[in-house]
């Protein structure tokens, strides 16, 4: 008997509801309500059509995780699944909250499909590195057409009801807080028009124009090179649908499975598996339990309307907090308005929102001149220059402007959260909130926690990120914080690197292949060689590059040269430039390396220094580690992040390769490998 499933029969029409708490997930309670409830009303001769529902938030999520690894549990879930596609009754899955993964997978054995207008469906297997492994690629493409399933499967992202709808995996949209009855009638109806009994496995007209085309294929994964780069399940997703379309629905069953398998024990799924886990484990701190009471942010203030002061106010006003704006000047606040305007503008001419959205956003902002208009504010996020003297200089005035009780944050990328909370009466109140560039676009949000810093400031600005759609990362005090201090390594050894004979074409190149969007000397380029390195005072390569006037693609071209759309090429200047800086400082060129090898020299010493991080206690995890680099600097995820990735390289050759580039490896790491041990366990 079900723990979970409840049967009704209403004028004829059975209604399964599976109820499974929190997520109703496909685990082996479910697979029996499932099971039962199916050859229950298969065998009722009064059930002439059945309604499958769910109980609670949503419609099916996928596997149920706290199964992997144990001895499997009848019936499995294709014989669940083959027995809903094969009744003689039809079936309608009656969908709300979400559909995805295995849970649109049982929406699609189900013979119609119906969902309230706030549902969504899909099928995002590929950000765990892996495809639809129960019939998603056979199905999808038989009922919305090759290029529509592949665009949804190798794009990963749910699709809300209504477009759904249009597209055709759904067959109709119910009333909101109605589903139940809009599913009965729809089944009703379909027996009233004697609508055949067609199951998708069936359906031909949306493939049949497709087979015998390996063109369209191949010209799909050629169009899309730039988006797969580097990713094996957007391939293997495609491949899968070319089956569908080419071999009959038993055998493209078979052919989804290898390809399924061979994802599913590869490195990169292992790898984005991996950090899908370390995202959700990164909200967890141990020292600040679940139930800490957490503020409530209800108006917020931004010092500074800059480019990292504006995209942070961008921010809240997106989720409906008000945002008092401050600059020193009317000049500077009228620009930082104009900008964020611009940035809603360009959003709504791309249908991304509307008109009216874009003007209820802007009028929460009330723009100020004076720090005095913070007063009752719940947080406030200075986002000013980096400059200690002048980030103590505010904190000493709000101190004494801001009510008692808020928060107190500065947006600082390196300095000492210490420092600038000595400069208040309330320490216990002020803590880093690290926004990355451009702030209204990345995902990753560093919460730096003072020495002083109290435990309802920290789950307070946790939690404020995932209202804000961050991801946050607790980090403690030193320069640079997590992302920042252990990428300044890869910035640092590729600056030596490219003196001993590599060229920045042939680094960039090998990180390129590797994952990363760019290069560093490309990075460098595109942000200007005048921003990087400025201020420190002694003679750089960069500094020599910038007193040619080469700032980079916005002037003059910078380790590339450029043409007139921007395209780079070697450059011979800057090759020049290099071979001189080596001679100055005694350097001996000639250097060649493997593009292994420049990886290892560039990715390593960030690897060494993520372990000091955490000998050091300003990470509590390797994994956080991993987390803010990917969402911060956009480090490969099928990597896993550079932790994840060193262990999989292997310890000890972390630790041979350093030594080998005179780097002395982190005594963490050094146990770990003569231990066989792991960073990211």
């Amino acid at each position: 008997m079900s723990e979970v499933g409840t049967y009704d029969v209403v004028d004829g029409i059975g209604v399964i509801t599976v109820d499974n708490p929190p997520v109703n997930a496909l685990g082996v309670k479910t697979r029996v309500a499932l099971d039962e409830g199916f050859r229950k009303f298969a065998d009722d001769p009064s059930v002439k059509a059945i309604v499958l529902t769910c109980g609670g938030r949503t419609f099916f999520a996928g596997a149920d995780i706290s199964e992997f690894g144990k001895p499997p549990q009848g019936p499995n879930l294709h014989e669940v699944m083959a027995l809903v596609e094969n009744l003689k009754k039809p079936v309608v899955a009656a969908i709300h909250g979400t559909a995805l993964g295995g849970g649109f997978e049982v929406a699609l054995v189900c013979h119609y499909r119906i969902a309230v207008p706030s549902a969504k469906v899909g099928l995002p297997e590929v950000a765990l590195g892996l495809l639809p492994g129960a019939g998603g690629t056979q199905r999808l493409p038989r009922i919305v057409g090759p290029e529509a399933a592949l665009d949804i499967m190798t794009g990963g992202k749910p699709v809300g009801a209504k477009k759904a709808l249009e597209v055709g995996m759904i067959d109709a949209l119910a009333t909101e807080g109605q589903l139940r009855e809009d599913g009965i009638a729809f089944a009703r109806k379909l027996l009233m028009e004697a609508k055949p009994l067609q199951r998708v496995r069936d359906r031909e007209d949306k493939i049949a124009d497709f087979r015998g085309k390996p063109e369209f294929f191949d010209g799909y994964l050629a169009r899309n090179a730039r988006a797969f780069r580097g990713l094996k399940a957007p391939v293997n997703i495609t491949r899968a649908v070319q089956a569908a379309v080419d071999l009959p629905f038993d055998e493209g069953m078979k052919r989804e499975r290898e390809l399924f398998l061979e994802l599913v024990s590869g490195p990169q799924s292992a790898a984005l598996r991996y950090y899908f886990f370390a995202e959700r484990q990164a909200a967890k701190i141990p020292d600040v339990p679940a139930d800490t009471p957490k503020l409530p942010i209800r108006k917020v203030g931004v010092i500074g309307a800059g480019t990292m002061g504006g995209g942070i106010t961008m921010n809240f006003l997106n989720v409906g907090i008000p945002v008092t704006l401050v600059e020193t000047t009317q000049e500077a606040l009228d620009r930082g308005l104009k900008v964020i305007r611009r940035n809603y503008e360009g959003s709504a001419a791309k249908g991304r929102m509307t008109q009216q959205q874009v003007e209820e956003r802007m009028a929460l902002i009330t723009p100020a001149l004076s720090m005095d208009a913070l007063a009752n504010v719940d947080l406030v996020i200075e986002a000013v220059f980096e400059e200690m003297g002048l980030k103590k200089e505010i904190f000493g005035k709000l101190d004494k402007i801001v009510r008692q009780g808020a928060i107190l944050a500065s947006n600082t990328s390196f300095l000492d959260i210490d420092e600038i909370a000595s400069a208040t009466s309330r320490p216990e109140w002020v803590v880093g909130l690290h926004f990355f560039s451009p702030a209204n676009v990345m995902r990753l949000l560093e919460v730096v926690r003072g020495a002083k810093t109290s435990k309802e400031v920290i789950a307070t600005s946790m939690d404020l990120g995932k209202t804000i759609g961050k991801v946050s990362v607790l980090a403690g005090v030193c320069f640079g914080f997590i992302a920042n201090r252990v990428m300044s390594k890869r910035s640092l050894a590729a600056n030596e690197l490219v003196l001993r004979g590599p060229t920045p074409q042939q680094i960039d190149k090998a990180l390129f292949d590797y994952g990363f969007a760019m290069g560093p000397f490309a990075m460098t380029d595109l942000v200007g060689l005048d921003v990087i390195g400025r201020g420190s005072g002694e003679r750089t390569l960069n500094g020599d590059l910038v007193a040619l006037d080469r700032l980079g693609q916005k002037k003059n071209g910078g380790y590339y040269d450029y043409d007139e759309k921007r395209k780079a090429s070697p450059s011979p200047v800057a090759a020049k430039v290099i071979e001189d800086f080596a001679a100055y400082k005694g350097i001996e060129r000639g250097l060649t390396l493997s593009d292994e090898e420049i990886v290892g020299r560039l990715l390593f010493p960030v690897v060494n220094e993520g372990v000091k991080l955490l000998e050091e206690g300003i990470a509590l995890r390797a994994s956080d580690i991993d987390v803010a680099l990917i969402l911060g600097y956009n480090w490969p995820a099928f990597t896993g992040g550079p932790m994840h990735w060193a262990d999989s390289v292997g310890l000890q050759k972390v630790v041979d390769s350093l030594r080998s580039m005179g780097i002395e490896p982190a005594k963490t790491l050094v146990e770990r490998a003569q231990q066989g041990g792991a960073l990211a366990k």
